[in-house]
């Protein structure tokens, strides 16, 4: 779930945002806009690291290669097995 504010609405609501977080497991982001247009995106610190070591992870390309034909291997009905080294350094 999305939940949209303006610029001077999301004012008056951003020291109440991370308690809504929490309270609301549905509540995924935070839409700001400006003259109705959405020109930022709030998000939980647990949902930014998550996308960001997803990123670092797609952006290897060895990684993203095996991936791939692991996924192959499945869709194949074979049992794939490789070993995946990660160094993921955390924001």
């Amino acid at each position: 779930m999305q939940k949209r504010y303006s610029i001077a609405g999301v004012r008056k609501e951003l020291s109440q945002l991370p308690s809504k977080f929490v309270e609301s497991s549905d509540l995924s982001v935070v839409q700001v806009t400006r003259r109705g247009e959405p020109v930022l995106a709030i998000l939980d610190w647990q949902r930014y690291t998550a996308i960001v070591e997803t990123l670092e992870i797609l952006s290897d390309e060895e990684t993203t290669k095996k991936l791939k034909e692991a996924v192959k291997e499945l869709d194949a009905g074979t049992n794939p097995e490789w070993e995946l080294d990660l160094q993921i350094d955390n924001p």
